[in-house]
């Protein structure tokens, strides 16, 4: 299977939704998933301050030349008229239709020197781009660690919380450096020459810091030193990836590479080792077009620039002042999630369990959303969050419905006859819940 593109194995599959669905959930990342307690690691982005260790789950892509400018300009939404030396973006592409593809952070390092960091669907058509355009470029692209087993070319970490900027200045080698949000420069931490990004994560105030990986542990270290008196906490992957909820960011939906003609070359020429991604949940759709997204309802409007040429403009030019669908926090219905915990204590088959805080089974996750039985939206990434102490999950409702204080149904589960042998056997449970703002809380970044 391993010189096969993507083309191949979606030619030789009943469709594209069989093909995806069920394949299960890789390896996320190399840290553990407690460090303490992922209770005490969300209280600490919320009273202390927190430390994430993003090393191991993203792609990188590194693009330098004269010409990088132009790949970026044409292939992405973004408005790259301003866009200086340490500077970054949150860079998104679009298919020719005008769905997401994906998207990743954007950092300028020099003038003609660019460097991405996210999941791997932006990177991968971007490089693809790359190889078979007439760029004056050259790219190197680095998979993520957590899945080859290699180490990172960087660290990365990320402080947040009320005391972030407070711990961060006694780690850095003198002053801290005065940086507007999405701003880098460069630091000394122990030493070690970084890059230090003004940022943050679940509405709190943060930075992210990167640099050589053979320095990761002296860094870290000079950091948690730092932010000893301040009880820093490190966070494990499950408290890291409940963090979504709450920022209101929308990870990993469908990339929208799986139809569509004019994407049939990128296909052919994608291997299947990069182009393969899981889906699960209640939502169950023939067609795979379902299970796309927009930049729009997703939240990204606001970066998208019509005033230059970018695969997809005309289909969100139509879009933009009329949305299907719009991004909405869904709070679950307290009751209807304790059962599903209680029924582990019942006779005969139970509801499928929820795995606090970040109950998955794939990597592409679609529960269902229907108001008085009629099917009105999906929900994607859910998560119990302890500050709140309520479960949450991110949802894309048709905008009819999307009023905070609208009342929905969920169905919790997997699809029928979707031979998902990851989960315990269950049976799906409709839970109700309520529609509110994504984000869910203010953001104090």
């Amino acid at each position: 299977m391993s010189d096969r593109t993507l083309a191949d194995v979606l030619e030789a599959a009943a469709s594209e939704v069989d093909l995806l669905r069920d394949l299960g959930l890789g390896n996320f990342t190399n840290v553990p998933d407690e460090y303490t307690h992922w209770i005490e690691e969300q209280r600490a982005w919320q009273e202390s301050v927190a430390l994430a260790d993003q090393s191991y789950h993203m792609t990188d892509l590194r693009i330098e030349g004269r010409e990088a400018i132009d790949l970026y300009s044409d292939y992405a939404v973004n408005d790259f008229s301003q866009f200086d030396v340490g500077q970054a973006k949150q860079l998104v592409v679009a298919n020719p239709d005008g769905y997401l593809i994906g998207d990743a952070i954007l950092f300028r390092e020099a003038e003609d020197q660019f460097l991405s960091v996210g999941a791997a669907a932006a990177h991968n058509w971007l490089d693809y781009q790359a190889a078979t355009g007439a760029y004056d470029i050259d790219v190197e692209m680095q998979p993520r660690p957590a899945a080859t087993g290699d180490d990172p070319n960087n660290f990365r970490y990320q402080v947040q919380g009320p005391d972030a900027v407070d711990v961060m200045a006694e780690a850095v080698d003198g002053d801290l450096p005065d940086l507007s949000f999405f701003r880098f420069g460069e630091i000394s931490i122990d030493g070690v020459d970084a890059y230090l990004l003004r940022h943050g994560m679940a509405g709190e105030a943060g930075f992210e810091f990167w640099g050589d990986y053979d320095d990761a542990e002296t860094v870290k270290q000079a950091v948690l030193d730092a932010g000893e008196d301040y009880g820093i906490r490190r966070l494990g992957g499950k408290s890291y990836q409940s963090a979504n909820v709450v920022l209101g960011w929308l990870p990993l939906p469908l990339p929208a590479i799986y139809s569509g003609e004019e994407m049939q070359d990128f296909r052919e020429w994608l291997s299947v080792r990069r182009g393969l991604i899981s889906i699960g949940g209640s939502y169950d759709s023939d067609d795979v077009e379902d299970y796309y997204v927009t930049p729009i309802e997703v939240g990204y409007d606001h970066i998208i620039d019509f005033d230059h040429d970018f695969v997809g403009k005309a289909a969100l030019q139509a879009e933009m002042d009329d949305p299907e669908r719009k991004k909405v926090t869904l709070v679950w219905d307290d009751e209807d999630v304790v059962d599903v915990f209680a029924s582990l204590f019942r006779e005969g088959a139970s509801h499928k369990f929820m795995n606090m805080p970040t109950p998955r089974s794939s990597a592409c996750h679609y529960d269902e959303v229907t108001k008085d039985g009629e099917h009105v939206g999906v929900s994607k990434w859910m998560s119990y969050l302890y500050n709140h102490r309520e479960m949450l999950s991110l949802a894309l409702v048709d905008t009819e419905y999307a009023e905070p204080g609208t009342e929905v149904t969920l169905t919790w589960g997997e699809a029928d006859g979707s031979g998902n042998d990851s989960v315990e056997r269950h049976v799906e449970r409709e839970i109700s819940a309520t529609v509110a703002k994504a984000p869910y809380k203010q953001d104090r970044r």
